[in-house]
């Protein structure tokens, strides 16, 4: 699969240690993952809330079954929170055909992730699921594991679930319709994929609302839903989405069309109008911050300016 989109979790200070659960976590329930220190915090140049971070781990990246997620190593000023969690897709069809064994590996991968973690909604049989449970891990990043039905549509393993609240809440159909607008020019397109309305009211959800829906963007897919819980978490910087761009003109279509606070601009971050935070980055961003005194130059920048870095 091209990712053309890499989740990002902020960790306090946790990032390598996270990064090695994650990797014997899904290793335990059967699954090829692995933890890598991908950028390191410069030795000199930062500024002096980053002082302590010298030379630590800066981004770990942990890859599962080929998808990557992106671990952030930096302080405690964001934490990730249920907004954005991660829907992990155990189809019997990857296990060849064998439902026992893909509930078996389900099992095992819950038994490490729940372990220390608070459960959201306890392991077991849902109108919408044979076996399903969803928790949030030792490092407050919540994971939903559902055993999938072989005869849908075949999904990826690991796929970004977004829930709208608070001031974003009963947008989850306009937001996938935007997103879906906005990356449309992603080589295979961006579409949106089934949506189930609650079809009465859940929570501060209206019958109109999202209780399931998802959209793609190239070959990945998304959820996005509509919180029925009555409890609001909103969207933070707890868990961005980065995105790889090929070029500064893409760079600049994206951030026009997906900044709507000025205010949380900086080194390429940015707040879209129903508050999920990104990250418009160019693919080769490694490249880039290798040369002398880039990272001071992207301290400085709002939206990245290749050219300048």
């Amino acid at each position: 699969m091209t990712q053309k989109i890499v989740p990002n979790i902020w960790c306090n200070r946790t990032a390598e240690e996270a990064g090695s659960f994650y990797a014997a976590a899904f290793n335990g329930a059967g699954l090829s993952a692995e933890s890598t220190v991908s950028a390191r915090y410069p030795s000199e140049g930062l500024l002096d809330f980053q002082l302590d971070f010298a030379g630590e781990a800066l981004v770990v990246d942990v890859t599962v079954e080929g998808t990557q997620l992106a671990l952030v190593n930096a302080g405690p000023e964001f934490s990730p929170n249920p907004s954005i969690s991660f829907m992990v897709n155990f189809d019997p069809l990857m296990f060849g055909g064998d439902a026992a064994e893909a509930r078996r590996r389900l099992d095992a991968l819950w038994g490490a992730l729940s372990t220390d973690g608070f459960v959201m909604m306890p392991l077991g049989e849902y109108p919408f699921a044979a076996h399903y449970g969803w928790v949030q891990d030792r490092f407050g990043v919540s994971w939903q594991l559902m055993l999938t039905r072989p005869e849908g549509d075949p999904r990826p393993l690991i796929i970004p679930a977004l829930m709208f609240d608070g001031p974003a809440q009963n947008r989850a159909a306009e937001a996938a319709a935007r997103y879906v607008e906005l990356f449309a020019h992603v080589p295979g397109g961006a579409a949106v994929g089934f949506q189930s309305p609650y079809g009465q009211a859940m929570g501060d959800a209206t019958p109109e609302a999202l209780a399931f829906g998802e959209f793609r963007i190239g070959e990945q897919w998304f959820m996005a839903s509509d919180n029925g819980s009555g409890t609001d978490h909103g969207f933070s910087c707890g868990v961005s989405l980065q995105v790889n761009c090929v070029d500064q003109s893409e760079i600049d279509a994206l951030w026009e069309g997906l900044s709507f606070v000025p205010e949380a601009e900086q080194c390429g971050w940015l707040a879209d109008e129903f508050g999920v935070s990104w990250q418009i980055v160019p693919a080769n961003m490694g490249e880039l911050m290798a040369g002398s005194g880039s990272y001071d130059k992207l301290m400085a920048m709002k939206k990245i300016v290749i050219a300048e870095l």
